[in-house]
């Protein structure tokens, strides 16, 4: 019995150009109907994205970084939320117990500006943000479980923030310490480093930021730091870039710490603040004969005291922190343009009571190392670059040593850095190998008191403190009496006011607050001034992903056998900006809470996975650049499914996406094409509908049912491997494709009635986690009752899948000279005699010799005659 009939136009050639011409009573795609009715649905049933409690099945918690509630989403958003959707629904199809929440990170600065320039207080235009943003999500069709929403402004989050700093200050883990900070004289306040554009206050163009000194709050994240390090040997499931980027952040450097003291001569009337030692950190010991200078960072403490009666030399100093200040907000200090100013002072080399003259220099940083190096030209690219500039003396201390003692070795050219080598011109340490000196002079130096071998870090503990309103507050008091003193836990969460004063001038708005300032020691039961910095934001984001297992918890933060049932996260997706910050601090968060015995895991992530950027009119996709494209108006033209269908299908996901319109209404049309070829060839009151697939299939039947199982298997790869839903779905509209060219077969009653059932249910399983509303549609319309969310994922079969022939290649000499078909069981002999007997190959080896054959199984045979 005929399942179709054949079309007026005939079989399609699979474009849409060729497609079948719709019946009379056929209706056209219509996004926003079918969509509009599915999300009504949807949105009835509250639980339906609902992780399942106490569940047996195996767990799968998949997460994309939760965003900053700006205001809208752009389409960079949705490539990012569209990539892990695809990955939750896949696993709920494949029957595990899915974790997929959403949440907002939404405490920061923006809402602090947008309350100036708007004249709507933070926590309000914040809330709106988000409603608007959910929204979107929700019409998009990503399937969040929404009853474990985190919003990190509201005090049952928060109040977990002053839990665990409290617990941070128990293990002697925060601490206060002075620590400099861009100051406005203007504003008398605080800038963030993204405040400060071109050395001037972003508020008062014509403001030189200063450096001021505050007392400060700080986590101690160094005390992890060879965790951290030693961890990322572990993450396999990371991407090398991201792990290559932390460890350099964490910067491991193994070497020696070196005193030189200063001398002012006979004539100095005493030292200053900073005292007469400068310590420098170096991995190169064994060149410290060659060192011809020391330089030190213009923030150094010491600059302080040589500039403090020469005003010459402190404006000097002054332009080569403004340099350094702008090469670090243009991100490019690696390239600064050398500059150096001498002190007029000098200091002596330990290792042979050398004088070496103390200059300051632009490219010295003061949050690396000591912030003071001994400049060695000889054997350093950047030092001999800057002695060059400047004609400083550039002496060689190090010679390459040759694998043959009868070779002399001539002098390379400066500067060299290798490390096989030994020393010259360096007292009784010349003519020991490089890495013996290092030994040696090092146990030396600690023997003398005046060094030792060390370990250092370009990592350094964070500093959480900050002068805003619009974040959590740090719950410590301070007691004339009793000094420091931590809220108790009980009084928790220390609430952030309302209807605050926010001016970004005059320091920290809680501090114009008395009824906040002023509190009572729990201590002595005296008056306390309350703290008013509030936390660094990354606090919000560096465990929220544990509170997403139990986000109603109003006891602990959460319950740590639940935590336990989901975690490691098994896959986590967001972008590459995220590598450094977010996920050093989440990584040192899971460490503490271990260390609190809180959580078993060591790390938050088995895998992570960094998307590309969307880019448009050549720049990354941003709010601030102007060149978004709304998601909203995007569904509105081209529906849900097309703008989500799009962003996966444009690019890989690991690269970037250059945005262009004309894209997603090609992926329109093929939608369309999807829902017309169902609409015309489902019929599940057909007797036949729901029988087994017949064992034996007609021709072109089965050449569809091939082509299906070839397609289950690229998408099932995809998904368990590498990611690339851009072929995944070009893979489904190469099906889609087959089916259209088999419309004339199936209208013949050419395809039985059970496969074309089958191969239609297959085509919406396969498409489902990419194009939601249409799979939900189509489901329906093939009359299928169970929940297409959880149905279960098409099976793959090898046999079915395999072809029944092969094309080969025919090279002779190399040359493609032919092309044969053969039986996809042939063997070598049988491909060896339909080669031969192809009239083509038999021109070209006509009267030689052939002196050999090669054959690659089902690829390629090679002939080679002479």
């Amino acid at each position: 019995m005929a399942i179709g009939e054949k079309t007026a136009n005939g079989v399609t050639n699979g474009s849409e150009s060729g497609a079948a011409a719709p019946r009379p009573n056929e209706e056209r795609y219509d996004a926003q109907r079918v969509e509009t009715k599915w999300f009504e649905r949807w949105q009835q049933n509250a639980s339906l994205y609902a992780a399942e409690p106490d569940s047996s099945k195996k767990k799968y918690y998949v997460l994309e970084m939760l965003p900053y509630p700006s205001g809208v989403l752009h389409m960079g958003h949705v490539r990012n939320y569209a990539i892990g959707d695809a990955l939750a629904r896949y696993m709920w199809m494949n029957g595990y117990n899915v974790l997929h929440p959403m949440g907002w990170d939404s405490f920061g600065l923006p809402a602090e500006n947008a309350a100036i320039q708007n004249n709507m207080p933070p926590r309000q235009w914040t809330l709106g943000n988000i409603a608007n943003m959910k929204a979107q999500m929700k019409r998009l069709g990503f399937a969040y479980d929404w009853s474990r929403e985190v919003t990190t402004c509201l005090p049952e989050y928060y109040r977990w923030n002053q839990w665990f700093f409290l617990k941070l200050f128990e293990q002697g883990l925060a601490y206060r310490k002075k620590s400099k900070v861009n100051w406005c004289p203007k504003c008398a306040t605080v800038l963030a480093n993204e405040q400060v554009v071109n050395g001037c206050c972003w508020r008062h163009e014509d403001t030189l930021v200063e450096q001021r000194e505050l007392e400060q709050w700080f986590v101690r994240t160094t005390k992890y730091a060879d965790e951290l390090l030693g961890g990322l040997d572990k993450l396999e499931g990371w991407p090398d870039k991201v792990l290559t980027m932390q460890r350099n952040w964490i910067g491991r450097s193994e070497g020696t710490l070196v005193d030189f003291k200063l001398d002012y001569g006979e004539n100095h009337t005493g030292f200053g603040p900073a005292g007469s030692t400068i310590t420098v950190f170096t991995t190169r010991v064994d060149t410290i004969f060659g060192a011809t200078s020391l330089q030190l960072a213009p923030e150094h403490p010491l600059v302080s005291d040589l500039t403090a009666s020469n005003p010459d030399l402190r404006a000097k100093v002054d332009q080569l922190i403004a340099e350094q200040r702008k090469a670090k907000e243009a991100g490019d200090i690696g390239e600064i343009e050398k500059h150096g100013v001498p002190t007029g002072r000098y200091a002596i080399n330990p290792f042979n009571s050398e004088k070496v003259p103390v200059w300051v220099a632009n490219y010295i940083l003061m949050d690396y190392g000591t912030g003071a190096i001994m400049s060695v030209p000889a054997h350093d690219e950047r030092d001999f670059e800057f002695a060059k500039k400047y004609t400083l003396e550039i002496r060689r201390v190090i010679l390459p040593i040759s694998n043959d003692p009868e070779e002399t070795v001539a002098e390379p050219a400066l500067p060299f850095v290798g490390h096989e080598g030994r020393l010259v011109n360096s007292g009784r340490y010349s003519g020991v190998a490089c890495d013996e000196a290092i030994r040696t002079m090092s146990a030396y130096a600690e023997e003398n008191k005046f060094g030792k071998a060390t370990v250092t870090y370009r990592l350094k503990d964070w500093g959480i403190s900050r002068q805003r309103y619009w974040g959590t507050p740090i719950p410590m008091l301070y007691c004339e009496k009793d000094g420091i003193v931590a809220v108790p836990e009980k009084d928790l969460p220390v609430i952030l006011p309302e209807n605050v004063d926010i001016t970004l001038t005059g320091g920290s708005p809680l501090g114009r607050v008395p009824e906040f300032v002023n509190a009572t020691c729990p201590k002595c039961g005296g008056p306390a001034r309350r703290e008013t910095d509030t936390m660094d934001t990354f606090v919000d984001s560096s465990w929220y992903f544990y509170r997403y297992t139990d986000a109603r918890n109003d006891r602990a933060p959460f319950d740590a056998k639940t935590a336990q049932y989901w975690f490691p996260i098994d896959q986590y997706i967001g972008g590459v900006e995220h590598a450094i910050l977010h996920l050093i601090y989440s990584r040192f968060w899971t460490k503490f809470m271990r260390d609190l015995g809180m959580i078993t895991n060591d790390e938050p992530a088995d895998r992570l996975f960094t998307q590309g950027m969307v880019i448009k009119d050549g720049a990354k996709m941003s709010k601030s650049l102007g060149n978004t494209v709304s998601p909203d108006e995007m569904v509105a033209r081209y529906g849900a499914d097309a703008a989500r269908l799009y962003s996966l299908f444009a690019a890989p996901p690991d690269r970037d996406l250059d945005w262009q319109d004309s894209g997603i209404e090609g992926i329109q049309r093929f939608l369309s094409r999807v829902y017309r070829f169902v609409v015309r060839n489902a019929r599940p009151d057909h007797p036949e509908w729901r029988k087994p697939v017949p064992s034996e299939l007609p021709p072109q039947a089965r050449a569809i049912q091939r082509k299906l199982h070839q397609t289950i298997k690229r998408v099932s790869d995809d998904f368990q491997g590498r990611w690339h839903f851009n072929t995944c779905i070009s893979a489904i509209m190469e099906l889609v494709n087959v089916l259209y060219g088999a419309e004339e077969a199936i209208a013949q009653n050419a395809v039985p009635a059970p496969f074309l059932a089958d191969v239609q249910r297959n085509l919406v399983l396969l498409l489902a986690p990419f194009a939601p509303y249409l799979a939900h549609e189509l489901w329906e319309m093939l009359g299928e009752k169970g929940n297409l969310l959880k149905a279960p994922w098409p099976k793959f079969d090898a046999a079915l899948a395999k072809e029944d022939e092969l094309e080969i290649p025919v090279q002779v000499n190399g040359k493609l000279r032919s092309r044969i078909v053969v039986s996809a069981d042939a063997t070598e002999e049988a491909v060896l005699e339909g080669a031969l007997a192809d009239e083509k190959v038999q021109a070209l080896i006509a009267g030689k010799q052939i002196v050999k054959k090669i054959y690659v199984a089902g690829k390629l045979l090679n002939i080679v005659v002479k």
